[in-house]
This record gives structure tokens, sequence and C-alpha cells, in this order.
């Protein structure tokens, strides 16, 4: 190789060379824009910083004044955050013949707990459904399975450090009722 065509050579290399380190000294110096995580709906203007919480949430079944069923969930959330508990088995009903789709039978909840209006409120949304007889929907031959479902929902000034009742409902098939419950802890 020629004296001349080193000399191109090294002056292109060194010149790539000294671009990239330049360009990677202005993306270390320059300003970390703030990043959100997905959904959220935090103020980029907003320098408050996020509010940490412990939900206990209770769904009771009670029956002639007493509680006969309790089923307890918790989960930790930011403010302005929503966050979702999912649990029950998925299944698969023949609507047409070979065609099959999938039923959703269990508990859901989804909480959020947002700044609105300067206040910090909470909202809860609960759904829970069972077959109307423990052995229906599970067996070949019970193609359209019997669905109980109940469904509660709203939105509350945070209660911080005490239980309450988010909503409550008579079951329309027994004397029985269901009162889906809340307690809120401030963490840190």
């Amino acid at each position: 190789m020629s004296t001349r065509k080193s000399t191109i050579l090294l002056a292109v290399t060194l010149g790539w060379t000294m671009l990239s380190v330049t360009a990677a000294q202005a993306q270390e110096t320059a300003p970390k824009a703030a990043t959100q995580p997905e959904g959220s709906t935090k103020s980029q203007s907003s320098d408050k910083p996020l509010e940490e919480y412990h939900l206990d949430f209770s769904i009771n079944e009670i029956e002639d004044g007493k509680k006969i069923n309790s089923r307890q969930y918790s989960t930790n959330l930011a403010t302005n955050e929503g966050n979702e508990i999912k649990i029950g088995t998925r299944v698969p009903v023949e609507s047409k013949e070979g065609e099959f789709q999938y039923l959703d039978v269990g508990t859901s909840l989804f909480a959020r707990i947002g700044e609105m209006r300067g206040q910090t409120e909470l909202t809860v949304r609960a759904e829970t459904s069972s077959f109307a007889s423990p052995e229906a929907g599970l067996e070949k031959r019970d193609l359209h399975p019997i669905v109980r479902q109940l469904k509660m929902g709203g939105t509350v000034l945070l209660p911080l450090a005490k239980t309450i009742v988010i909503g409550s409902a008579d079951d329309p098939n027994s004397k029985r009722q269901f009162q889906l419950e809340v307690t809120v802890t401030k963490l840190r």
C-alpha cells in the first residue's frame, strides 16, 4: 500500500474515531429526559414525589348478620398508578359444535389511587363469578353452565388506616349479603 493511501486511511480512521468520541461525550452531557412507566398519568411538570400505599381487600359473605365467608387480597401501588389482582379459572364453553369460547370464572380486583381536584382518591372495581353449582361447567356434558356474578366499584376519598365498605349487595337467590371492604395504609 502506498504512503499516500496509508495516510488517507489513517486520517479517515482518526476522523471517525474523533466523531464517535465527540458524539459519546455529547450524549453523556445531554440532560436526561424524564421517563414514565407505560399507562402513567403523572404530569411531567409535577415534581411531587409519588406516595406508596398498601391495600388490603376483603370480600365478605354475610348471612343473618354473621360473617360466614371471607376472602382476602392485598397489593401495593403508588399514586397515579393502577394495579389489578386476578385469580380464577378459564373454562372452555362450546358455543357451537366444535367452537369454544373461554369464560373467566373467579375474582378480579382493580385499584387506582390518583390526585383529582386537589384530593387523593381511591378507585376500586371488583368482580367475582362462580358456577351456580360447584360441579357446573367442569364436566363435558354441561355445555351451558350457569354463572353467578357480582360486580362492585366506586371512587372514594382516600381513607387511611381504617376499614371502609366500598359496596354491599344482597344475593337475589338467598338471604346472604356480600360486602367489599378495603383498608389503605401509607408506606414510608
